[in-house]
């Protein structure tokens, strides 16, 4: 029977420690933390394609709800001023329907369904989350808001030279609205609840954003400078006029992407409080 010393058992047990530590390291450079780009569009590839059958028949009830608004108005509205605010209010619509009623309604239904979960066992940023899921919902939008411009230019006999400002107008009011639609949806108690906001929003978005605004009150023509949508909706109406004041355009645009960036932070802040709940 042989005996160890107990220099070399001990000095055998830092070199363990030592070599597990050097183990925990490697490991530890192998896994590096997750970036939001990367995660951002991982996320955005997820969402894009679990939702690309379930949200094309609602993308064209929202068009065919635009379109139909338009031809109810037809008949009220003549053409100037009032039929661009429709036009611009009508396009603008559909990305409200999708990016704030529909994202509301799928955050309520994840959150009370448990699957901010899954979210929360991923090694994503929550901003990923968040910006994933607005930009895939926003991006369903594209084709339904330029099918309702084209149609409505053509029905009021607009010009369609400067339809190419959608191309900033979809995503900056589809950010906007995309984060409040989040917002209400996290926020929300219950799923009910998410979704009586997510139609109340839109209902907000039809009113406010349809209808010219020197027709409405004082009271409500100051509700509508608080609806995120409203300024992507003034963008674009000015934008069919015979000499548009692009200065005045793109300062809509630019507090369109300020509300933008707040209701999307906002929606981050309530993701991270519903997840640890």
């Amino acid at each position: 029977m042989s005996v160890v010393p107990a220099e070399v058992l001990q000095g055998g047990a830092r070199a363990g420690a030592s070599g597990l530590s050097a183990e925990v390291d490697a490991v530890g450079e192998l896994a590096p933390r997750a970036r939001l780009l990367p995660s951002l569009a991982a996320v955005y590839r997820a969402q894009l394609s679990r939702a690309r059958v379930a949200r094309i028949p609602l993308l064209f009830v929202a068009t065919f709800q635009s379109v139909g608004i338009m031809i109810l108005m037809r008949g009220v509205v003549d053409g100037g001023r009032e039929a661009q605010a429709v036009v611009a209010g009508s396009s603008v619509l559909v990305v409200a329907f999708v990016a704030l009623n529909l994202l509301a309604q799928y955050f309520g239904q994840l959150r009370a369904a448990g699957g901010l979960d899954h979210y929360a066992t991923l090694p994503v940023p929550p901003a990923a989350v968040v910006l994933g899921a607005a930009g895939a919902y926003a991006s369903f939008t594209v084709p339904g808001t330029v099918v309702t411009a084209v149609v409505g230019c053509v029905m009021f006999q607009l010009p369609l030279a400067h339809l190419w400002v959608l191309a900033a107008v979809i995503p900056l009011a589809g950010a906007a609205l995309s984060g409040l639609g989040a917002a209400l949806g996290l926020l929300a108690p219950r799923p009910e609840l998410a979704t009586l906001f997510g139609q109340l929003g839109m209902s907000a978005a039809l009113l406010l954003g349809v209808l010219p605004a020197d027709r409405m009150p004082g009271i409500i023509q100051y509700a509508r400078d608080l609806l995120p949508s409203t300024y992507g909706v003034e963008a674009f109406a000015r934008t069919f006029g015979a000499h548009p004041d692009w200065g005045v355009v793109l300062l809509d645009l630019g507090v369109c992407a300020g509300v933008g960036v707040a209701s999307l932070a906002l929606a981050t802040w309530a993701y991270r409080r519903a997840a640890v709940r």
